[in-house]
């Protein structure tokens, strides 16, 4: 797996160009200085807090570059703020009347040498939920260089395949079509498909 903002090697160079592109709808960069700035934090401080270089943090900020899973595990843990925070604004104020569509396969994708995502309902601003769609690439837990963790709650149900869903504090369950699970995330988890094909699993996250 790729550290510190270089390419993953499993997917070749158009591929990422293209994945860079259609992510710069999401503003990740736009999100990244901002609450950079709201904790008063220069480049250097974030980079001293997060472990990344300073030149990859400016990157990830102007857009220069799409994160890896990795990185942004790094981004969340040194700027104090769950993954999920990363893609959504701050709650301010309750909002009702609202809604937003996503249309079959017109999500945001953001590619992991594990998992292919693919964010759903971006629109909205002030969530109270990140829903997001996953291929699962994974085929066995030594993939994972660490537990996935970040802060909240989360749901996922298997939507095609077989996956096995391994959480810190459990045995490793094996979940089919239908089968779901609602977990802490703060809880190391992972999960890796048992199909021929990649397992497709919905994830509902609810950051704190």
């Amino acid at each position: 797996m790729a550290r510190d903002g270089e390419s993953e090697t499993l997917y070749p160079r158009s591929v990422v160009n293209d994945v860079e592109q259609t992510l710069e709808p999401l503003k990740l960069g736009k999100r990244v200085r901002e609450v950079r700035r709201q904790g008063e934090m220069t480049l250097e401080e974030a980079s001293q807090k997060t472990g990344l270089a300073r030149s990859t943090l400016s990157k990830i900020e102007n857009d220069q570059m799409s994160p890896t899973f990795d990185v942004m595990q790094k981004l969340a843990a040194g700027l104090n703020i769950s993954i999920p925070q990363l893609f959504v604004q701050s709650r301010q104020k309750k909002a009702s009347g609202r809604r937003a569509l996503t249309r079959t396969g017109a999500g945001r994708p953001h590619p992991t040498p594990t998992y292919g995502h693919e964010l759903l309902c971006t629109s909205l601003t002030n969530r109270r939920m990140v829903p997001f769609k996953s291929r699962i690439h994974a085929r066995d837990f030594s993939e994972f260089e660490n537990w996935i963790r970040h802060d909240g709650e989360e749901f996922l149900i298997v939507i095609e395949g077989k996956i096995e869903f391994y959480s810190e504090f459990y045995e490793p369950v094996t979940l089919d079509v239908g089968d779901s699970v609602y977990y802490d995330s703060s809880m190391g988890h992972a999960c890796i498909s048992l199909s021929e094909q990649d397992a497709l699993i919905l994830w509902v996250s609810a950051p704190d």
